[in-house]
């Protein structure tokens, strides 16, 4: 009860907003706004959403203007999309950002999201186990041709004779390229069996 009784205070203390247009919320609500929600879309495959609309500014909002208050809205919308993978992974693992990045950005976005999704499918967040040993420039910034070449080679996985179920996870998708070359190095440190949720995902 007292959980619910601080909750109540932080909301009175600090109105929550919609993480997609940044508007205040009424008490008590949390997410996506009435307006913003019923823009978020859904996609089958690799990626939960489409990245766009509301999602995309809240994802930009989040990584780039460190509004790490949206890290609960949007954990807890990616954890909703990962539950079809409750039962079939062992642990949750994070695409890795390079040291250089984490430090200059003061957070690492892609853990928040990761530990709300590992605790959603009840199977411990492992952060340590993919590393990234270039700080290689955003897929988003090349052409497409240039994607995997840049990222090949660019991760790292300590080893783990377990061969446990592994479930990558990372924010946004373009062409799969970086979840390609992370789940290579997953494979060879002994990962049984890689499977890949983005929360969002850029559409051809």
């Amino acid at each position: 009860m007292w959980i619910s009784a601080w909750n109540a205070l932080l909301d009175l203390l600090a109105p929550p907003r919609c993480p997609g247009c940044d508007t205040t919320l009424d008490f008590g609500e949390h997410g996506f706004c009435g307006a913003c929600a019923p823009l978020l879309e859904r996609l089958p495959g690799p990626s939960a959403y489409a990245f766009g609309g509301p999602l995309a500014d809240a994802i930009r909002r989040f990584k780039y203007a460190r509004r790490t208050d949206l890290a609960d809205d949007l954990g807890a919308l990616f954890a909703e999309a990962a539950r079809a993978h409750r039962g079939r992974v062992d642990v949750v693992v994070p695409v890795a950002s390079h040291p250089r990045r984490v430090r200059a950005r003061g957070f690492e976005p892609v853990v928040l999201l990761a530990r709300a999704v590992a605790d959603g499918l009840d199977v411990p967040l492992d952060r340590a186990r993919l590393r990234r040993l270039r700080d290689t420039p955003p897929q988003a910034s090349l052409p497409e041709a240039e994607r995997d070449a840049n990222v090949r080679g660019a991760f790292e996985a300590s080893r783990d004779d377990t061969r446990r179920r592994v479930l990558l996870v990372d924010d946004v998708r373009t062409t799969g390229a970086t979840t390609k070359a992370a789940s290579a190095a997953l494979y060879r440190s002994g990962a049984v069996e890689v499977r890949v949720l983005t929360l969002a995902g850029v559409q051809a």
